[in-house]
């Protein structure tokens, strides 16, 4: 896995993400302290949750279409400086008549990162060689894990010690330093970009609904994208569910309380942790194998079954500790994920890859919300444990629909050139001049 690393523009844009996400926790973690010491009301957390979530499903699949027309390492240089720009701010809200401003930053910075998660997948594939995607994205999956042992400890700190202040300044240094890091890469156009002539280049820029709407038609059309895009949504409705409910759960449950909370969630960090190190030391024996629709639909499955052993186990068993065991378990297992973003990295033809993620985006955005809302209408009629199994089962169903619907690595890879050439090319008759 740290063979990706010995790639000096993978090595620069991966550092850039780390920081940049840790700097993000830091903002995450110390922005709701602060605003809920300011105001004292839950509400005011809520409206910025929902803020937050408003951008991914309206502009999520509209960005998309600009990290494909524009240089996409120049875009996430320049996002990364307006996110820095946008919190600035946050340094006036200094009493609760301000917190409008929160709103309003928060607003603005989610507006702003849907261009830079399509833009990353995007970018990601054309620094490295295609034999080591996967071990890449393992290595983005640990940087996600490492931000969250890092970012939530100084986010706490900074709050305790600089106030609102210190925590701003903290995440506008993140996205200075990451928008340099990213400055330093050299992009080539690799060898396996697709190209289209001059006439089909104006026919694919010249609409911005047209752009769209072919975006959405490969995906559409190639069995691979589809079927990893639903899995994807079936996914982040059960990631919305636990969003809601997890508090929920150790409370009711397990009889826990905030450090149950966090314990549980850094578990299952160290568990992604333990995953990704598991991928570096395996290395390309495993990194292939996990591209295919069996590991794919295995991660899925073992998935689903772990959570269902988290949920019901205290019934049985009840010890904290178990369930701590079995957060780590299910960490590891998670670390298999990395093989779907592999594969619809792949699969995806560059010149719509932008505009695929940022339709998952949108789609994921969506269903993540109606998990959530699910998940606070459901639970008071079927009980906690219910509906939490529910979403467990959700996972092993996205696992059956890879299994079966799934095409192999190597006819999904194919299928999706085959695609691009029939919506790139155009028809022999539209290459002629018009007659009379």
């Amino acid at each position: 896995m740290f063979v990706a690393l010995r790639q000096r523009n993978f090595a620069l844009l991966w550092l850039g993400g780390l920081i940049s996400t840790i700097g993000d926790w830091i903002l995450n973690i110390g922005l709701p302290i602060y605003a809920y010491l300011l105001t004292r009301s839950v509400l005011v957390l809520s409206i910025s949750i929902l803020l937050t979530s408003i951008p991914n499903i309206v502009l999520g699949s509209l960005a998309g279409v600009f990290v494909d027309r524009w240089d996409r390492k120049w875009t996430l240089i320049i996002v990364n400086g307006l996110l820095a720009l946008g919190l600035l701010p946050l340094l006036f809200v200094r009493t609760a008549d301000r917190i409008w401003i929160v709103y309003v930053v928060m607003l603005v910075e989610a507006s702003l990162e849907q261009f830079t998660i399509p833009a990353q997948n995007a970018l990601l594939p054309t620094l490295i060689q295609k034999a080591q995607l996967v071990q890449a994205n393992a290595l983005n999956s640990l940087t996600s894990d490492i931000a969250r042992f890092i970012g939530p400890a100084l986010g706490g700190l900074i709050a305790a010690i600089f106030a609102l202040n210190g925590i701003v300044l903290a995440d506008v240094i993140s996205f200075i330093v990451a928008a340099l890091l990213i400055g330093l890469i050299s992009v080539t156009k690799a060898a396996s970009t697709e190209s289209v002539d001059a006439q089909t280049e104006v026919k694919v820029t010249s609409h911005f609904w047209q752009e769209w709407i072919d975006g959405l038609l490969v995906i559409r059309s190639e069995r691979t994208l589809s079927v990893l895009v639903a899995t994807s949504a079936i996914m982040m409705l059960g990631e919305g569910v636990m969003s809601v409910l997890f508090p929920v759960f150790v409370y009711k449950v397990l009889h826990g309380q905030a450090l149950q909370i966090g314990q549980l969630m850094s578990a299952q960090a160290i568990g992604g942790l333990l995953g990704g190190l598991l991928i570096g030391v395996l290395g390309e024996r495993i990194t292939s194998r996990l591209m295919s629709r069996w590991s794919i639909s295995l991660t899925c499955i073992t998935f689903g079954f772990g959570d269902l052993l988290i949920f019901n186990t205290p019934a049985f068993w009840p010890f904290y500790w178990v369930s701590v065991g079995l957060f780590i378990v299910v960490g590891v297992i998670s670390i298999g994920r990395i093989g779907w973003q592999s594969l619809l990295q792949a699969c995806s033809p560059d010149t719509y890859r932008g505009r695929i993620f940022g339709a998952l985006g949108m789609v994921t955005g969506l269903t993540y919300l109606v998990g959530t809302v699910a998940a606070g209408s459901l639970t008071d009629r079927l009980g906690v444990v219910t509906v939490l199994n529910l979403q467990a089962m959700g996972y092993m169903l996205a696992g059956i629909l890879v299994l079966v619907r799934l095409p192999r690595q190597q006819a999904s890879i194919i299928e999706s050139e085959r695609v691009l050439q029939e919506i790139l090319v155009p028809e022999e008759d539209e290459l002629l001049p018009p007659t009379r």
